[in-house]
C-alpha cells in the first residue's frame, strides 16, 4: 500500500473504474438503455435481479426517485441481499440447479420484456440458468457481470457456461476477480470491495439513457419523483396508475 491514506486510494480506485466504463463500455451502455427504451416504449415490462451483494444494485433500480417506474425486482427467496439466516445460505442457493426456473415459473416475466441479471462472477447455476430460461421464454436480457471471470475461474453451471454466454447484450463491471481493491502488508487478504458502487454507477448510467432515449422519441419517461419534495406523492401515484398493469411491487 501506498503513503497516501487508504480512503483515498480506495475513492481514486472506484474513480478509476468508473472512468473505464465511461470511455470503455459506452457502445453497451447505449445500447442496454436502447433495449429498455425498446420494451417501454413496446408495452413490456422491466425487471432486475442479482443475487447476494449483487442484489444491491438490482435493488437500487426498483421504486426509485429519479428511476423508472416500470423497473420491478425478480426476487429470489433466500437470494436477496444478506437477508437470509445464516448468511452462506444464501451462497449456496445461488449454486442450486433448477431454482431459477422454478422462480421463472412463477414470476410475471412473459415474451416482450427485458431482465437486468447482475452477477458478478457470473458462474453461479442461477445467473446461468435465470438468463437462459429468459430467453427462452422471449425475454431479452442485459447482463451485468465482471468479464475476467469467465478468464480466471471455473463455472459452477453443468454447461460450464457463464452469465455472459446467455445474454442479448453484456456489460462489464470491470471488477477483478475477488472484488477487493486494496492490500496491505499487516492483513493477509485483500480488501475494498467495489463492485456495489461501480455497478450501481452503471446500472444509473444505463437509467438515464433509456429515460433520454424515450425523451428523444417524444415519450414521456415513466419517471419517479422523491416522496420527500413537494408533490411527489401526487406525482406517483398518478405515474403509477397509469402504468399499473406493468408494475408488481405495489401488491
Amino acid at each position: 500500500m501506498s503513503d497516501r491514506a487508504p480512503a483515498g486510494q480506495f475513492i481514486d480506485a472506484a474513480i478509476g473504474l468508473l472512468r473505464r466504463l465511461r470511455d470503455e463500455e459506452a457502445d453497451g451502455i447505449a445500447a442496454a438503455g436502447t433495449l429498455l427504451a425498446d420494451t417501454v416504449a413496446g408495452g413490456g415490462r422491466l425487471f432486475a435481479f442479482g443475487a447476494g451483494h449483487s442484489s444491491l444494485a438490482a435493488q437500487d433500480l426498483v421504486y426509485r426517485a429519479g428511476g423508472l417506474a416500470l423497473m420491478n425486482l425478480l426476487a429470489v427467496p433466500g437470494a436477496v441481499g444478506v437477508d437470509v439466516m445464516p448468511a452462506p445460505l444464501g451462497s449456496a442457493l445461488e449454486r442450486v440447479d433448477g431454482l431459477a426456473g422454478a422462480v421463472l415459473d412463477s414470476s410475471p416475466l412473459r415474451e416482450g420484456d427485458a431482465l437486468l441479471i447482475i452477477s458478478l462472477s457470473g458462474r453461479n447455476a442461477l445467473p446461468v440458468e435465470m438468463a437462459m430460461n429468459a430467453r427462452a421464454l422471449g425475454v431479452k436480457v442485459i447482463g451485468v457481470t465482471s468479464v475476467t471471470y469467465a478468464a480466471q475461474t471455473k463455472s459452477r453451471h453443468t454447461s460450464g457456461t457463464y452469465l455472459k454466454d446467455h445474454c442479448d447484450l453484456v456489460l462489464d463491471s470491470k471488477i477483478a476477480v475477488g472484488d477487493a481493491e486494496l492490500t496491505h502488508d499487516g492483513i493477509p487478504a485483500p480488501f475494498a470491495p467495489a463492485s456495489t458502487v461501480v455497478t450501481s454507477a452503471l446500472l444509473q448510467a444505463v437509467m438515464a439513457t433509456a429515460a433520454t432515449t424515450l425523451a428523444d422519441r417524444g415519450i414521456e419517461p415513466p419517471l419517479l419523483r422523491s416522496g420527500n419534495v413537494d408533490g411527489g406523492h401526487d406525482w406517483n401515484a398518478r405515474v403509477m396508475e397509469q402504468y399499473r398493469d406493468r408494475i408488481f411491487y405495489r401488491h
